[in-house]
């Protein structure tokens, strides 16, 4: 059995498909337009380049959980456009989103709860504590020649479940 399901979001098109064998995430660049896969084999990826691209992820999440701006900042292209979609903003370059990120007045915790991707195209879903309240966040992150050129975040502050749905549903495991 195999199914299939297919979304837009924000300029950048996904296309899910799960079988038997596991579930192959394939998404379609916003600045490139090329489709790139969960899964290197289907779209023909780079294992070298993943692996490389993945440990400057680790890196740059490690440097913003220790609160290195410095370092935090080496990820992104020196024209990288930053949006967040939920309160219209737009970042140009990265003097202004590293500027933006040192002068935030809260006290920033981060808990990386997954990073998926390949080639051009990653995802990374974790938690920011501002302050003691947590968000649950998404930064989609576009590469170019190994440096971040486009990231779009989304913020998710945590709320109680509608009690209708509590037949259906199960608590989530903490992070």
């Amino acid at each position: 059995m195999t199914a299939h399901a297919t979304d837009v979001l924000d300029g950048v098109t996904a296309h899910v498909s799960a079988t038997a064998a596991g579930v192959t995430l394939i998404l379609r660049s916003w600045e490139t337009g090329k489709w790139i896969s969960s899964d290197t084999s289907v779209i023909g990826g780079n294992a070298v380049g993943d692996q490389e691209t993945r440990a400057a992820l680790d890196r740059h999440w490690a440097a913003s959980a220790a609160g290195d701006q410095d370092a935090e900042h080496e990820i992104y292209h020196d024209d990288v456009i930053t949006d967040y979609p939920q309160s219209g903003e737009r970042i140009h370059g990265r003097r202004n989103l590293q500027a933006l990120r040192s002068n935030h007045p809260a006290k920033l915790t981060f808990t990386i709860r997954r990073i998926l991707g390949s080639g051009d195209l990653w995802i990374t879903e974790y938690v920011i504590d501002y302050d003691g309240k947590p968000a649950s966040t998404i930064s989609i992150m576009e590469f170019r020649d190994g440096k971040v050129a486009h990231e779009t975040q989304y913020f998710a502050d945590p709320f109680n479940p509608p009690a209708w749905r509590a037949d259906w549903v199960e608590p989530m495991p903490s992070i």
